[in-house]
């Protein structure tokens, strides 16, 4: 058995900036992150090569722990300016979502209402979809127009009851294929 030693080395995409604005607010802030980090282990490299073993080993803890205060607190910087550009996200599209929301019902709500409705009226409402009314069009009708419009929608929804019990019909036959002449046969023996 062969055992392959290469080893996968997957690369995610990079966000690109200018796609979102917390990924540039991101950008930036790791940037200036990483530059203090390299600056901090520079010094701590030129300050090991100049001192000797005894102080190396002490100054090294202080100049660590000194880098790892300013990554924590570099960290701390980038999660507050992600919050910041959140928070003023959302607000801005939650202003703009009001506005435009006006008397309007929002999403959830037109769904819970059209979920309230039987059957038969998402049918009724689907074909006044395709005539080109509205509900408040119809109550405005005179009684005569809206019992004509009545008898149009009995109809429709009869054809489409026929056009339904006709497809049961030919998935039966489908499924069973010659079997009701095997019926029949067997029946008259």
């Amino acid at each position: 058995m062969l055992v392959s030693a290469k080893q996968l080395h997957i690369t995610l995409p990079p966000k690109r900036v200018g796609d979102d604005p917390t990924t540039d607010a991101a950008a930036g802030l790791q940037g200036g992150a990483q530059g203090l980090l390299a600056t901090a282990l520079q010094n701590q490299i030129q300050s090991q090569s100049a001192q000797g073993s005894g102080q190396v080993q002490a100054s090294e803890v202080a100049e660590t722990t000194q880098a790892v205060n300013a990554a924590a607190k570099i960290s701390d910087n980038i999660d507050e300016a992600f919050a910041k550009t959140r928070v003023q996200l959302s607000a801005a599209e939650s202003a703009s979502a009001k506005s435009a929301k006006g008397s309007a019902m929002s999403g959830a709500d037109e769904f819970k209402a059209y979920m309230s409705k039987t059957p038969e009226e998402r049918y009724r409402d689907s074909i006044l979809k395709e005539m080109g009314l509205t509900e408040e069009e119809v109550e405005a009708m005179p009684p005569e127009q809206q019992q004509a419009l009545a008898q149009e929608i009995a109809q429709r929804v009869e054809d489409k009851m026929k056009m339904a019990q006709a497809e049961k019909e030919q998935e039966q036959r489908e499924k069973t294929g010659s079997q009701p002449v095997v019926d029949k046969l067997l029946a008259s023996l």
